[in-house]
């Protein structure tokens, strides 16, 4: 299979970009390399992937690049993550979640045939839980400009489907952790944790604690998007363990993990954060085949392992 993975040297794209050269799929990279490493994708690279280093706000470069590669798959990864860049910036976040998905969707339609996995978010768009563990009808309310563009790009995949038969789906994860996740970065608290803990410092958790998020293996997400790329379902599935886990939880886990109490610090907690929300995964299992196989102990395990 021919499959174009945007945003492939990042997080989760490189864990997709693998799977797919594993079972000898040929991949090409499209990535500005702006938060992505080239060193998550030394080993595809050296495997046969093709690199493409380019902007998904350049229209014209990924209509050229469609029209060369003609890919049967599409997955979607690239994007702006930063959930307080795009509270101060949310032009920015705009034109990179929501123009950037446009282009990608304008050159797919060129293509027959093609399927364009969307990769969105579940706790972003939904914000706070009202009704628990959120299906994919729980009421969309973004508390940040990441959510909204998140909810829009889906919006448009929806309207490329109708308008031009383009075969979308989108993706709404859970908080993903997993080897390959920065943590020095932003998103991720449990990467942020795991660097503090090598480091031999206290992790910071911001109010009481008490918090709860959907914590799922990036390698459950990549079967996820690997059964997204075989089917014909359309709109959002939600993609999570179901498992609502908080801070606190997770430091003790962390704890248990290291043989060691890690005493975290408290801080004020910040404005606007969410304080729960864990997702139904009940579609995907029923029309996706899929459900998270990995537990937070043995996914923590692994991070760690990945850190060393």
């Amino acid at each position: 299979m021919r499959a174009l993975v945007t945003g492939g040297a990042g997080f989760i794209g490189s864990n997709i970009v693998d799977a797919l050269l594993a079972r000898g799929d040929e991949v090409t990279v499209l990535d500005d390399v702006s938060t992505g490493r080239r060193e998550n994708l030394e080993g595809a690279l050296a495997g046969g992937a093709e690199l493409v280093e380019d902007d998904i706000r350049d229209a014209q470069a990924a209509a050229l690049l469609f029209e060369r590669l003609r890919p049967e798959v599409v997955f979607h990864l690239a994007a702006q993550i930063d959930v307080r860049r795009s509270i101060a910036d949310a032009a920015f976040d705009a034109r990179v979640n929501v123009e950037g998905t446009i282009n990608l969707l304008e050159a797919a339609r060129r293509v027959e045939g093609i399927r364009f996995v969307n990769t969105s978010t579940g706790g972003a768009i939904y914000g706070e839980g009202r009704i628990l563990p959120a299906t994919e009808e729980h009421p969309v309310a973004p508390e940040a400009g990441y959510g909204q563009s998140k909810f829009a790009a889906e919006g448009y995949c929806d309207l490329y489907s109708r308008l031009h038969g383009v075969s979308t789906v989108s993706l709404r994860y859970g908080n993903v952790f997993g080897p390959r996740q920065d943590p020095l970065g932003e998103a991720g608290v449990i990467a942020i944790f795991c660097g503090r803990l090598l480091a031999g410092e206290r992790p910071t958790i911001f109010g009481d604690g008490l918090q709860t998020r959907d914590y799922v293996y990036v390698g459950d997400i990549v079967e996820a998007n690997l059964a997204a790329a075989e089917s014909s379902i359309g709109g959002p599935v939600n993609i999570g363990r179901g498992v609502p886990v908080s801070l606190v939880d997770l430091v003790a886990a962390l704890s248990k993990s290291e043989g060691r109490d890690l005493d975290p610090e408290f801080a004020p907690p910040r404005p606007g954060e969410v304080q729960h929300i864990h997702l139904d995964a009940a579609r995907a299992r029923a029309e996706l085949g899929w459900q998270a196989r990995t537990g937070l102990e043995d996914g923590l395990a692994l991070t760690l392992d990945s850190l060393r």
